[in-house]
């Protein structure tokens, strides 16, 4: 097992980078409580992530946020001699090289070897207590389970969830698609579980629950012998009444059939014709307990508040489920694959720690965003971004490694949409959206420039893209300082001036990934937050853990 750095959990934490990595060199044996993780389904899909401006005047934008296509490569090759010559327990390697022998140096194998390395590192990191969820489809389902069972023990697997996320609809040849699958499992059988309940729908209370004492409170008559005879006050006859001659036995003792009696929850028919009954009130149901087939969360709605255009976005409620019965406030809450960041959303909101990982920048970016959005500009001090850029050299790096999310990253910092296109991108790399009066959005065209072969040309490109797009101002981005040409062209660029406020702006303006750093910013209007915004939240619930 490769050895771990401890981390430490006064903070919240988003990681930005493998998740695989991570899991090795940062978190701690039995560190976590719960692990929800929602995998790329090895769907051999592009995934754009669907967002909406802040007017409807503007058509919605699709950002590439993942390719979920999986190809047998060397590396998958590496990976899996790795753990199947001692880097796992030899149940895992077994069921590795059984699925090697089954179907082959496939996708799906592909996937499955990426995905057992990093659910035995996760194992390794739950507690004794701990539990994890992992949000599949049929598709993979049965290979993931076989795999789930090598590591946690076929004992501690604990359910199948089946979550109907759309209605019935027609396929080719087949029966139509509509649930995903969640395994769950436990570390062992000493599991943190709490009883979840959810109400019953009104026809079911106005069918049963429909007598009335005169009092306003109503009640159902319900049995009150059981199956079964016994020895005990359970089986003694009582008001004449003997349940051992049906075969039964009092659901409460004899005594115990005295105090209801007199505290008037006996219902007696009239007449004595038939066996007296108990009352149970509506008030005092707690809820109908759960089984392991959910229908009554819906997927979200597309023109809800918490839609966030993430195309593998799963509703908070599904998320608010399964943390509250899987942990405790306090507890911390991990998702390696975390997206948009439901679950972190969740145990945001739910008083837990959390921590979340993804390889995508933009996931990052889109979380940190949601979080500000939602609970307001001082969550940012109850969590830390690790693995993106703190100063000029990371980002090179970071340019060096990727330059598509070294952009992405670039116009974060500008309060900017990342563009649409990772190429063909014509000069425009972003977008940062301003008020520009009451109704009318201006926009920020902003290029970014990692490399170091810079040229006044491309401040001149910026200006025409400005202009061609009808947007208002342009800006640059750039690693190094601009040469004396580039700072020439910005200045003789023009102006801008608001329609609001009457200020003016540069046309084109230069800035560097050293000033931005630094806390410097663009001179330009207010911006809006980029993506949707996620739904006030803390405005209305000001007293919950971890809000304060």
């Amino acid at each position: 097992m490769a050895a771990t750095t401890p981390i430490d959990l006064s903070k919240n934490l988003l990681f930005y980078g493998d998740n695989l990595q991570v899991l090795r060199e940062h978190i701690a044996n039995e560190s976590i409580d719960l692990v929800y993780l929602d995998p790329p389904f090895n769907s051999n899909r592009t995934y754009n992530v669907l967002f909406k401006h802040k007017t409807t005047s503007e058509t919605n934008a699709q950002i590439q946020a993942f390719d979920d296509t999986w190809t047998w490569s060397q590396d998958d090759e590496v990976l899996l001699r790795e753990m199947t010559t001692g880097g796992a327990p030899t149940k895992v390697a077994d069921a590795l090289e059984a699925m090697h022998r089954l179907i082959g140096p496939s996708d799906m194998l592909s996937y499955l070897v990426m995905m057992t390395a990093r659910l035995i590192e996760l194992r390794r990191a739950l507690k004794q207590t701990g539990s994890l969820y992992l949000h599949c489809d049929p598709v993979a389902s049965h290979y993931l389970k076989i795999i789930l069972d090598s590591i946690f023990g076929i004992e501690n697997f604990r359910n199948e969830v089946i979550w109907k996320r759309t209605s019935a609809h027609s396929s080719a040849k087949k029966w139509g698609p509509i649930h995903d699958v969640v395994l769950y499992y436990s570390k062992s059988h000493k599991v943190t579980w709490n009883e979840v309940r959810t109400g019953y729908d009104d026809k079911y209370l106005d069918k049963y629950y429909k007598f009335d004492d005169g009092d306003g409170r109503l009640y159902w008559r319900a049995d009150l012998c059981a199956a079964g005879t016994r020895n005990g006050k359970s089986g003694q006859p009582w008001r004449g009444f003997d349940p051992t001659v049906k075969g039964m036995h009092w659901k409460f003792g004899v005594d115990t059939l005295d105090e209801l009696d007199t505290a008037g929850r006996s219902y007696w028919p009239k007449g004595g014709a038939g066996w007296p009954q108990y009352k149970r009130y509506r008030e005092e149901l707690k809820g109908k307990a759960l089984g392991d087939i959910w229908e009554d969360i819906d997927r979200i709605n597309p023109v809800g508040k918490e839609r966030l255009g993430y195309p593998t976005q799963k509703p908070l409620a599904l998320l608010e489920r399964i943390l509250a019965a899987s942990s405790n406030p306090g507890d911390v809450v991990m998702d390696p694959f975390c997206g948009c960041g439901t679950a972190v959303d969740a145990a945001e909101r739910m008083g837990r720690r959390w921590i979340g990982i993804d390889i995508t920048y933009l996931a990052i970016d889109l979380i940190d965003t949601r979080l500000r959005d939602t609970y307001g500009p001082d969550v940012a001090t109850r969590f830390q971004i690790v693995g993106i850029p703190r100063d000029v050299s990371g980002a090179r790096a970071l340019f060096a490694r990727n330059p598509f999310d070294f952009e992405r990253w670039a116009v974060s910092l500008v309060d900017g949409t990342p563009n649409e296109k990772q190429i063909g991108d014509k000069g425009s790399d972003g977008i940062i959206r301003f008020p520009v009066n009451e109704k009318d959005v201006g926009r920020v065209i902003v290029s970014v420039k990692g490399g170091r072969s810079v040229n006044p040309g491309m401040v001149r490109d910026l200006a025409g893209t400005v202009e061609h797009s009808k947007g208002q101002m342009g800006v640059l981005i750039m690693m190094d300082d601009p040469t004396a040409g580039m700072a020439d062209a910005a200045n003789n660029s023009g102006m801008y001036r608001h329609e609001f406020t009457g200020r003016e702006y540069p046309r084109v303006q230069i800035i560097t990934v050293g000033d931005l750093l630094a806390g410097r910013r663009v001179n330009m209007p207010t911006p809006f937050m980029p993506y949707l915004q996620a739904q006030k939240f803390a405005a209305e619930h000001p007293t919950l853990p971890g809000l304060g």
